[in-house]
C-alpha cells in the first residue's frame, strides 16, 4: 500500500509539472476555443395577449433567463457552498481539487471523483459532451481558464445559474423556483436556495416530489457547508434545517387546446419574419397574440363533445374552427380537429367545397355589383338544364320565381345556378380572385361551391368578412407583434384592406344573411346576439342521403367564424348522415358563450339605406261590396277585405265590365275602398290584387263580388250585393327550408 502511495505521489508530481506547462499552452492558445454564440441559452418564447398577460410558452427547454443581481445573496452562496467553495479564489480550475481529485483516482484504479470547478461545469455543459476522459478534462480545463480569463464572476455564475438543469423539465434557477415554489427566484428563502443547490448533482435522487426525505437531507448537508464557509450562523443554519421542505410544485403543463394555435404562430413566424421553429423554440421571443383564451378553450371543449360530428365511419368525423376579430383581421380562435396533435395536419388551412356557404361569395355579391340585380330583384326557380348540368333544389319544390332575399335565405340552388348563368362565370371569378380564392373552375357549379380544389376555413372567414366591414377584406394573422430577448420589437402586423364590394351592397349581403340565421337554413338553436351567416352542405354522390362537408360561416358585429365538419376522406363506409345543423349550433354555441358578444347588434353604416325587411304576400278570400256614399253625399261602391298587418303591402283595385278589367286605383297598407258613385250605372264587378312593392310582383286575386239594386230573393238576410268567384283557399305561407 505504502508502494501503491509513492507510485501516486510521484505520478502526481509529474502531472503536476505537466499541468504546469499546460498552463502555459492554455494561457497562449487565448479566446479561439470560446465561441460566443455557443453561450447563447435556449430560453423559452413567451406568448401574451395585448395586455401582457401571459398565455403560454414555447419551448425546447423550458428556461426564464435571469439576472444574477436578481438572485439573492444566499442563494448563490449556497451553490458555491455545495459545487465551488474556492470559486472565487481560483481561475478557472481548482489545483487543489484537481491534485486531490487525481490522488483517488489513482488509487482507485479508475476515474472515481471530479474535482471540477463551476466555471468547468459550464464549460462541460455548454461546449464538450459528458464523458469522463483525460481529453475531455483537459478540454474543459482549456475552455474555463479562457472563460475566466474573458467573464468576471458574477457573469461566469450567472450563466451557470440560469444553464443547469433541476429536473421536471425545469432549466435555470428562475424555473426551478417557480416550479418548486411557485415564486420568483428572488422571494427564495435560505432553505429554499439551499434545496435548489442540492438538486443538479441528481436531480432525480434528490427530487422533493419523489424523494423528500434524500432531499432533505441534501438540503441540510447544503446548509452544514454554508455554515462551514461562514455563509450562515450557527443559529441560521439550526433553524433553516429544522424546515421541512414544503414544496408548491407548479409544474406548467401545456394547454391542448392552444396547440393548433402554437403551431400558426411558428408558421407564421417563419413565413412574414424569417425565424424558423428551432430558433422561436430557443430564442426568448416574446410574442403579443390576439387570442382569446376563453373563445379558444370553448372552441376545444366544444370539439370534445360528440354530438356535432355525425357519421357512418368507425371513428367520428373530423371539424376545423377558426374564429377572427373582425376589425384588425387578429384571429382569436383556432381548432385544426377534434384531436390535433402538434404539427399535425391542420384542418384550418386544409381546402374543401364549401357548398351553398360560396353563393354569397360568388353569385350574391357580383350579382349585386352588376347594378341589375338588387335584393329583392325576382330570379328563376324552375327545374332548368345547362348543357347537361342540372342543378336539384334539395326539397324537390320549384316555385317559378323568388326574391333574392328568398333564394339565399332558404339556399334554393337552382336561383343561383340561373343567376351566375345570367352574370357571367368570368365575371363571378373576378371577385372571387379580390377575395382571395382564384379557382380554376369553369362550370356554374361554382354557384354551389362544386369547386375541384375546394377553400379552406381560414379563406372563408377572410371572405364574409368583407360583408362586415364596408366591402373589405382584410388578412387574417396571429402575430400582432413580436420582440427579440433584448425586448427589441422586431415585426408587426401590418392591416391591409382591399375593397371589394361596395358599402351599400355589403351592407345589404349583411341583412340577407341574417335572415338566413332568423328564418332560413341557419335557424338551428339559439343565439344571445345577432348573428348573419350561411350554412353548406355538399353531398356525397355513391350515397344516399350522405354528405361529405357541411358548413356554417357567418359573423356577429364582431367576430367571424367558419365551422367545417367532415371525414378527411369520404368512402362508402364512412360518411356524414348528418346536416349543416351540427357546424351551425356548434359556432353559436361557442359564440354564445363569449361575453364579449352578449347582446350585441349590427349598426348600420353611415350613408347606406337599410335593406327593408320582406313583404309577405297574402291571399284575400273575404271582399265585400255594400252601397255606400262618397265624396259630396253621392252615392258609392265601399268595398272591404282584411289587409295584411303588414302596412307596405299595396292592393290594386279592379273592375270588371264585360269580361273586361280595369284597373281603378291602388291603395296602401288598408283593407277598404270607396269606388265612385259613376259605376253604380254599369254595376261592375269588383276584385282586388295584392301588390309587393319590394319584389314588383303581384298576388293573387281576390274573390270577385259585384253589386245590384235589387235584393236577392231567398236570401236569409237584406243585403243587396252579391259574392262570386274565386273565394280560393289561402295559400300556406309557411315555406318549407331548401337544405343546401
Amino acid at each position: 500500500m505504502v508502494k501503491k502511495s509513492l507510485v501516486a505521489l510521484g505520478i502526481l508530481v509529474g502531472s503536476l509539472i505537466i499541468g504546469f506547462f499546460a498552463y502555459l499552452f492554455i494561457i497562449m492558445a487565448g479566446d479561439y476555443v470560446i465561441d460566443e454564440k455557443d453561450l447563447v441559452m435556449d430560453s423559452a418564447t413567451f406568448l401574451v395577449n395585448e395586455k401582457g398577460e401571459r398565455i403560454t410558452k414555447i419551448y425546447d427547454e423550458n428556461r426564464e433567463i435571469v439576472d444574477i443581481t436578481d438572485i439573492p445573496d444566499h442563494v448563490q452562496e449556497a451553490f458555491v457552498a455545495v459545487e465551488d467553495s474556492r470559486f472565487y479564489k481560483h481561475n478557472g480550475i481548482d489545483a487543489k481539487a484537481i491534485s486531490r481529485a487525481v490522488y483517488k483516482d489513482i488509487l482507485a484504479g479508475s476515474k472515481v471523483e471530479g474535482g471540477s470547478t463551476i466555471t468547468q461545469q459550464l464549460a462541460k455543459n455548454v461546449f464538450l459532451s459528458h464523458e469522463k476522459s483525460w481529453l475531455r478534462k483537459t478540454k474543459e480545463a482549456v475552455i474555463a481558464i479562457n472563460l475566466e480569463r474573458r467573464y468576471s464572476k458574477n457573469k461566469i455564475l450567472e450563466m451557470y445559474l440560469n444553464q443547469i438543469y433541476f429536473g421536471h423539465g425545469a432549466y435555470g434557477i428562475q424555473l426551478a423556483a417557480k416550479t418548486y415554489f411557485n415564486k420568483d427566484v428572488s422571494e427564495l428563502t435560505v432553505a429554499e436556495g439551499a434545496m435548489l443547490a442540492g438538486l443538479p448533482k441528481a436531480p432525480g435522487h434528490y427530487s422533493p416530489i419523489k424523494h423528500p426525505e434524500a432531499a432533505k437531507e441534501r438540503r441540510d448537508l447544503v446548509l452544514t457547508l454554508m455554515e462551514k464557509q461562514n455563509y450562515l450562523s450557527p443559529n441560521e443554519t439550526v433553524r433553516a434545517q429544522g424546515q421541512t421542505i414544503a414544496v408548491n410544485f407548479t409544474q406548467e403543463e401545456r394547454n391542448p387546446a392552444y396547440s393548433t394555435y402554437i403551431d400558426m404562430v411558428i408558421k407564421e413566424a417563419r413565413e412574414k419574419y424569417h425565424i424558423s421553429r428551432e430558433e422561436l423554440r430557443q430564442g426568448g421571443y416574446k410574442i403579443v397574440v390576439p387570442m382569446d383564451p376563453a373563445a379558444q378553450n370553448s372552441v376545444y371543449k366544444s370539439f370534445q363533445e360528440g354530438k356535432y360530428f355525425i357519421g357512418t365511419g368507425k371513428e367520428k368525423p373530423e371539424g376545423a374552427m377558426v374564429l377572427m376579430d373582425s376589425q384588425t383581421g387578429g384571429l382569436l380562435a383556432v381548432q385544426g380537429g377534434r384531436n390535433y396533435v402538434t404539427e399535425g395536419l391542420n384542418r384550418v388551412e386544409v381546402n374543401r367545397q364549401p357548398g351553398s356557404t360560396f353563393k354569397p361569395l360568388s353569385v350574391y355579391g357580383p350579382a349585386l355589383e352588376s347594378e341589375k340585380y338588387k335584393p329583392y330583384s325576382m330570379l328563376l326557380d324552375e327545374e332548368m338544364s345547362y348543357n347537361g348540368y342540372e342543378p336539384k333544389n334539395y326539397n324537390g319544390r320549384y316555385e317559378g320565381k323568388v326574391s333574392m332575399v328568398d333564394a339565399i335565405t332558404h339556399s334554393i340552388n337552382s336561383s343561383a345556378v340561373w343567376l351566375l348563368n345570367e352574370i357571367g362565370i368570368t365575371y363571378s371569378k373576378e371577385y372571387l380572385e379580390d377575395l382571395g380564392m382564384p379557382i380554376e373552375d369553369k362550370g356554374l357549379g361554382i354557384a354551389l361551391g362544386g369547386i375541384d380544389h375546394g377553400v379552406s376555413p381560414l379563406q372563408m372567414v377572410k371572405g364574409y368578412r368583407s360583408f362586415l366591414h364596408e366591402g373589405k377584406t382584410v388578412e387574417p394573422f396571429v402575430i400582432s407583434k413580436i420582440y427579440n430577448h433584448e425586448g427589441e420589437l422586431i415585426g408587426k402586423a401590418k392591416r391591409e384592406e382591399k375593397k371589394v364590394w361596395t358599402k351599400q351592397n355589403a351592407w345589404n349581403m349583411t341583412r340577407m344573411l341574417q335572415l338566413v340565421v332568423k328564418n332560413g337554413t341557419g335557424s338551428d338553436g339559439p343565439e344571445n346576439m345577432e348573428i348573419a351567416g350561411k350554412t353548406g352542405t355538399t353531398n356525397y354522390p355513391n350515397v344516399d342521403k350522405g354528405n361529405k362537408d357541411t358548413w356554417f360561416v357567418g359573423f356577429t358585429p364582431q367576430v367571424v367564424g367558419a365551422v367545417w365538419v367532415g371525414y378527411d376522406k369520404t368512402t362508402k363506409e364512412s360518411y356524414l348522415n348528418s346536416g349543416s345543423a351540427q357546424p351551425t349550433l356548434l359556432f353559436k354555441q361557442v359564440i354564445n358563450e363569449m361575453p364579449s358578444q352578449q347582446g350585441l347588434a349590427f349598426k348600420k353604416p353611415d350613408g347606406v339605406k337599410d335593406l327593408e325587411p320582406p313583404i309577405e304576400m297574402i291571399v284575400i278570400g273575404d271582399l265585400s261590396a255594400d252601397f255606400g256614399m262618397g265624396d259630396y253625399g253621392m252615392p258609392s261602391v265601399k268595398l272591404k277585405w282584411t289587409p295584411s298587418k303588414d302596412k307596405r303591402l299595396q292592393y290594386k283595385i279592379y273592375a270588371v265590365n264585360d269580361g273586361e278589367s280595369t284597373k281603378l286605383e291602388t291603395v296602401k297598407g288598408k283593407g277598404e275602398y270607396v269606388a265612385s258613385g259613376k259605376h253604380l250605372f254599369t254595376l261592375p264587378d269588383f276584385y282586388v290584387v295584392p301588390y309587393n312593392p319590394l319584389t314588383k310582383e303581384e298576388g293573387h286575386p281576390s274573390n270577385t263580388v259585384s253589386i245590384s239594386f235589387f235584393p236577392s230573393f231567398g236570401d236569409d238576410d237584406d243585403d243587396k250585393k252579391e259574392s262570386r268567384g274565386n273565394n280560393g283557399k289561402k295559400k300556406d305561407k309557411k315555406k318549407k327550408k331548401n337544405d343546401d
